[in-house]
């Protein structure tokens, strides 16, 4: 055994040495360049002869638990390659042809990323990362080097976020040695940064940027192009050529479009914020119970469930079952079953119509030791509930789990045992006669590109359920709570900005274009202490509309409830078409900066109904668009990260 061991020893050796001497020669002669580990951001490649780029990863954190989907789109924005990787893939590779062109290809790993990938590709390709801001992009070895370049007469700032990692950015000005340090501190809020203003120039400047410590690292620049090269003469301005995107609509209908709602507050909204709420439009609302509340004050909470239901009109609705603060483990205790009780009460005397789902927990899957022991609890509440044979009459209805996520597991260790979809169907095989809907929240897709996962875990959930003879779900589908980012780990550059706009109507064209969602509620409907991610920025007495309030405003103008089947080729736009009798609509969302060239076919009586084009554009403000319109088919030029409605009534 000993001389074994020797063996191997001297075999690993003599193949590292052997790999050390490739890498070397390779550096030597420029044949290649690699970046890595890199987990959120965009590889732009620009080639200037035949080559190929070779993507490979590792497991980073819970890879196991989650699958995951990398993009390679050329000059014009169309989908060449998507790889999907599987949870049980934790580690892989691929290599992508890459052929010459007037515009860079884009690499997109989309985060928050579970694998930390490493691209290496020919040297004549020009590369350059567009690194996330404020979340983390790469996981970097120490003193990472790079090149950025900042235009003439810009105001650009430096900024950096400390995540346990690097811990300093170091930069200087090529063209006078000029230097410049920005200590990366550690912030309370997750949304904090620091910054670093730049000096101004005449001319176009470079600069290198050297990264103090390793690990993981989050920089980008505001003011200039936010791209980094690893030699500064690969810096360039990105060319986006138009994309193209040619719709065909068809007659036929999958199903309903989902209502749309929000996570709303445990107290009676204040008349200083109706204005701000009938803005929404609400249709669907999300509520927490906490049992030790109502066990305690068993009418606590009828007020603001008559007043959400009455004055706004919200007659669907999923209450989630806690204890103060959101503590979400609860036992099937004298405590809970009384609050549970005087829910119940609650909603039979209300009778106020329409369903009332509720969920024994809050995200079980994240926060339980184990299933078993929340089986155990969910047994108990289930035979409960179900002995109120005066609450059901009165609309209320069973969701569970309400799990962390569907298609992938929670954010935290052992991942892999705790994936919503599998405890969704231990559930279901034991007590499936009972659950009335299966629910579910989805956090931290946060890339633009990435949403249409939504739509593979809305069918994915379809099947587990089952269809009807009808082709319906034989139990409602309901995302209960969605967000670019989970809990407080939020960036204003997403929030605060009309990218929430994009992605919110993004994600309920992906979520709607099959008929198969009854809910889909965003969270929350204003900031609070821990989580500055609402709809309505809290402002004390008053509610702001944040871009992505004003987006649902525009959206639910235009929300009618049947899809229509719609075939899309592009990948950098998404659309849904709607109607209501002879009213029709196609709602859509350019997701890239590029123009698309849009055309629909398929609508008869189209151009012979007056029909009516919007924009939603960057600055939230809606205006009217040309249409081109001609034997019933419909071309526009739709601008880069716009939204875009387009109505017609059949005569």
């Amino acid at each position: 055994m000993p001389k074994n061991r020797e063996s191997s020893r001297l075999a690993r050796v003599l193949i590292v040495g052997a790999l050390s001497l490739f890498v070397l020669a390779s550096a030597s002669c420029g044949a290649s360049m690699e970046w890595g580990d890199i987990r959120d951001g965009s590889l732009y490649l620009l080639p200037k002869q035949a080559g190929s780029a070779r993507l490979s990863w590792k497991a980073a954190w819970q890879a196991d638990a989650n699958r995951e989907q990398i993009h390679l789109t050329d000059g014009a924005g169309r989908l060449l390659e998507r790889l999907d990787i599987r949870p049980e893939q934790t580690r892989g590779e691929q290599v992508f042809a890459l052929t010459p062109g007037k515009a860079d290809y884009r690499l997109g790993i989309p985060g928050y990323s579970f694998r930390a990938y490493r691209v290496t590709h020919d040297a004549a390709v020009a590369a350059q990362f567009e690194p996330a801001k404020v979340h983390f992009s790469i996981d970097a070895p120490r003193n990472a080097e790079f090149y950025f370049r900042v235009a003439a007469g810009a105001k650009a700032t430096l900024n950096g976020k400390h995540h346990g990692g690097v811990n300093a950015l170091r930069i200087m000005r090529l063209s006078d040695a000029s230097a410049l340090r920005l200590d990366l501190r550690e912030h309370a809020q997750y949304s904090s940064f620091d910054s670093l203003p730049l000096p101004t120039s005449r001319r176009d400047e470079i600069w290198r940027l050297n990264l103090e410590g390793s690990g993981k690292a989050a920089f980008w620049l505001d003011g200039a192009d936010n791209l980094f090269a690893q030699k500064p003469e690969h810096l360039h301005p990105l060319t986006r050529l138009p994309g193209r995107a040619a719709l065909t609509l068809r007659e036929d209908s999958p199903g309903a479009t989902p209502r749309l709602g929000v996570g709303l507050p445990y107290t009676l909204w204040p008349e200083s914020g109706f204005a701000s709420l009938d803005a929404l439009d609400l249709q669907a609302a999300g509520f927490y119970s906490f049992v030790d509340v109502l066990s305690r004050q068993p009418e606590r909470e009828i007020g603001f469930r008559r007043q959400y239901n009455q004055r706004f009109g919200i007659g669907l609705d999923l209450t989630l079952l806690s204890k103060t603060g959101r503590k979400p483990v609860l036992a099937a205790d004298q405590q809970t079953l009384t609050g549970v009780d005087a829910w119940l009460a609650d909603s039979i005397r209300l009778n106020s119509g329409g369903l009332h789902y509720l969920a024994f927990a809050d995200e079980p899957n994240l926060n339980y030791p184990d299933y078993d022991s929340f089986e155990k609890y969910f047994a108990v509440i289930l035979r409960h509930v179900r002995a109120n044979a005066a609450a059901r009459a009165a609309g209320v209805r069973i969701a569970a789990p309400a799990s962390s996520r569907f298609g992938g597991g929670p954010f935290r260790e052992d991942a892999g045992r705790r994936r919503g979809a599998s405890w969704t169907e231990k559930l279901l095989q034991r007590h499936g006669d009972d659950i009335d809907a299966i629910v579910w929240h989805e956090w931290m897709l946060r890339d633009l590109f990435s949403t249409r996962r939504y739509r593979d875990d809305i069918q994915a959930a379809a099947r587990l359920v089952g269809l009807d003879a009808k082709g319906r779900p034989r139990k409602a589908l309901l995302i209960n709570q969605t967000n670019i980012s989970s809990g407080a780990s939020v960036s204003p550059y997403q929030q605060d900005t009309h990218f929430a706009a994009l992605w919110w109507v993004s994600v309920a064209i992906n979520a709607s274009g099959d008929g198969l969602l009854d809910m889909l509620n965003w969270f929350l409907v204003a900031d609070d202490a821990d989580h500055p991610k609402g709809m309505l920025r809290n402002q004390g007495s008053r509610f702001e509309l944040r871009p992505v309030a004003l987006a649902q405003q525009f959206m639910r103008r235009h929300w009618l409830p049947w899809v229509q089947r719609l075939e899309n080729d592009a990948f950098e736009v998404d659309a849904l078409a709607m109607r209501d009798g002879r009213r029709h609509s196609l709602l859509g969302v350019n997701k890239s900066a590029r123009v698309q060239q849009v055309s629909l076919a398929g609508a008869a009586a189209l151009c012979r109904s007056g029909a009516k084009l919007e924009f939603f554009a960057p600055d939230s403000r809606v205006r009217a668009a040309h249409l081109n319109c001609k034997n019933d088919a419909a071309r526009f030029d739709l601008p880069g990260e716009t939204l875009f409605a387009l109505t017609w009534e059949e005569a």
